[in-house]
């Protein structure tokens, strides 16, 4: 009998749930909210009340797609930190009660976690050892992995995100959110070297980031021109703007890469969806003789496949959580918990 695992994911601001049977997945249902947007960005309480009033029918959504029933489980993984603990609490007590409810095992999983195995449920021959750069609006992150589940995280973000950066970085230009994708989309018919931001590299040999700097350059860079100006040169700015954030998290992993003799690099988070990114770091990973691997463009934003991929895992090591288990809204991925 193949494992049948349940993914609940609900760190921030989508409501999802996932099958998975064996090493397929069966469902995947991912319900984003959109009442976010006329704020500029994620409102906690809202989205903890989101979640409670669609948790049930999307994982009902979930089970019935694949065709299941509750009792055909065999177990549940569930987004356990990081995130918005109001939000993370919905996905969890729901998970306890129907784990404790079906007598199956419970995974907490490390929201993390779930991004770099997002690009081994798509990628299965990754090998190891395997450098991940996560990068998403709430991290930016190194991480090499010398085997399945060992997480030593090499570089992070000493300030903001990258993610962030795009999203704050959009609503300076007036695009809306959220701004990655919408920055990536004006980039693309824009001239990269129109103006040139500032890199963070910070001294020393090291594998850490910096957007903060990034942000309030383009804040005093808007603040000497005209509304018309910025207007006409929309696409330009932002693909400067984008260069100058890709290029660090590009030129610091293949760094890493090499500096720990890695045999493979991945790209996960919401922000391995941008296009840039995606070719930039392809190139030069490759071109270093080093496998690449990235998930496709479904599983880089949150999903629970991704979860309950993760938790297939864990489970098929005896690995599961007490019943008990809390919310941890700042849990690193090289934290016991």
């Amino acid at each position: 009998m193949h494992p049948c695992i349940l993914g609940i994911e609900t760190s921030c601001d989508e409501t999802s749930a996932a099958v998975i049977s064996g090493d397929s997945v069966i469902s995947s249902i991912v319900s984003s909210q959109a009442i976010h947007e006329q704020f500029g960005g994620v409102v906690p309480e809202l989205a903890s009340r989101a979640h409670i009033k669609l948790i049930v029918s999307i994982v009902q959504q979930a089970l019935q797609k694949a065709g299941m029933q509750k009792k055909e489980l065999t177990g549940i993984a569930v987004t356990a930190g990081p995130g918005l603990v109001g939000a993370l609490l919905v996905g969890l007590n729901f998970a306890k009660g129907m784990a404790q409810a079906l007598q199956i095992p419970l995974v907490g999983i490390n929201h993390i976690e779930g991004h770099i195995y997002g690009n081994f449920l798509a990628n299965k021959d990754i090998p190891f050892p395997h450098l991940s750069l996560v990068v998403s609006g709430g991290h930016t992150q190194l991480v090499e992995m010398p085997e399945h589940l060992s997480y030593r995280v090499i570089g992070r973000t000493r300030d903001d995100a990258v993610g962030e950066a795009f999203d704050k970085g959009a609503k300076l230009l007036g695009l809306g959110y959220p701004g990655g994708p919408l920055i990536d989309q004006n980039a693309a018919q824009g001239n990269a070297e129109f103006y040139r931001f500032p890199r963070a590299y910070l001294k020393g040999i090291n594998f850490d980031f910096s957007y903060s700097g990034l942000k309030t350059a383009l804040m005093l860079y808007l603040q000497t021109k005209e509304r018309q100006f910025i207007a006409e040169n929309m696409n330009h700015i932002c693909a400067s703007y984008q260069q100058a954030a890709v290029e660090v998290l590009v030129r610091k992993a293949v760094q890493a890469a090499n500096k720990y003799q890695v045999k493979s690099v991945g790209v996960v988070g919401g922000v391995a969806a941008n296009s840039l990114l995606r070719q930039w770091l392809k190139s030069e990973v490759e071109n270093n003789g080093i496998k690449f691997d990235l998930p496709p463009l479904h599983y880089c934003t949150d999903n629970a496949a991704m979860i309950a991929w993760a938790g297939l895992e864990r489970i098929n090591r005896g690995l599961a959580s007490d019943l008990d288990i809390n919310a941890y809204p700042s849990w690193q991925l090289d934290e016991k918990i």
